[in-house]
């Protein structure tokens, strides 16, 4: 049967081949979380010296933490090693350098309609929504204050992290 996704199927045939974690057990061996953007020029296990299986990475428009993300953290550090926890936007994100309008806008010309009904998680301030994010898991009652969280700004032009909290 062909499909759109013959080239995606192809290429997972041959990653198959040399498929190495058959059997893992699923646990973060590094012991991190990442909560990061869906940005495409993002490599979170790359860009952090990991491999597979050594991280839970959440991904999301502008890397915030939002339910999903605290579940998913909440998860890792109960069922899955994780003892840091790392949040990390990055630069020239269009969810910090847009408005909200403007992305509307450029959504609902690319929909044919109207999207005003559609939220999107706009950010003002990147630091400042980032220091929030990074509170919101430090002050759960899930995540027990022995579990390390960060906040960094990744660069999209110089692959470098700046811890901002």
């Amino acid at each position: 049967m062909s499909s759109d996704f013959d080239d995606i199927l192809s290429a997972n045939e041959q990653f198959a081949e040399n498929f190495a974690l058959k059997g893992f057990d699923g646990v973060a061996h590094a012991g991190i979380g990442v909560v990061t953007c869906m940005d495409s020029r993002i490599d979170p296990l790359g860009m952090l010296g990991l491999k597979a299986g050594d991280a839970k990475i959440v991904r999301n428009p502008g890397g915030r933490i939002d339910a999903r993300a605290v579940e998913a953290m909440v998860l890792g550090v109960h069922l899955l090693r994780v003892d840091r926890i790392m949040v990390i936007p990055h630069t020239r994100c269009a969810m910090s350098s847009s408005t909200l309008a403007q992305v509307r806008e450029k959504v609902g010309e690319s929909a044919g309609q109207d999207v005003t009904w559609q939220p999107f998680g706009m950010v003002d301030d990147q630091a400042a929504a980032l220091r929030d994010d990074v509170q919101k898991l430090r002050s759960h009652p899930l995540i027990p204050g022995t579990v390390r969280v960060g906040g960094f700004l990744y660069d999209v032009d110089t692959g470098l992290l700046n811890q901002i909290v």
